[in-house]
């Protein structure tokens, strides 16, 4: 529960600041909350490029990490078995 309060605590000023800052550059209410919600909107293409970059380089390390995981327990087994 301290967890949650915490980060309610955190994320309250900084959505209240994101708003404030899209109210001062003339954004209307409606189009400030959709871009504090949603950062997709406001992305540059280069910068939702470099982002799916980032995420394939992600779930890529995630893939060889398991399969590596996968196959040091293959050879911990095979080892057991010719003792």
């Amino acid at each position: 529960m301290k967890i949650f309060g915490i980060t309610v605590l955190i994320l309250a000023p900084l959505v209240f600041i994101c708003l404030g800052m899209d109210i001062l550059m003339g954004f209307d209410l409606d189009n400030s909350i959709k871009h504090a919600f949603n950062p997709f909107l406001v992305k540059d293409p280069a910068e939702f490029i470099l982002f799916l970059i980032l995420l394939v380089f992600l779930c890529s390390a995630s893939f060889i990490g398991k399969k590596e995981k996968e196959q040091g327990q293959r050879t911990t087994m095979m080892l057991q078995f010719r003792c």
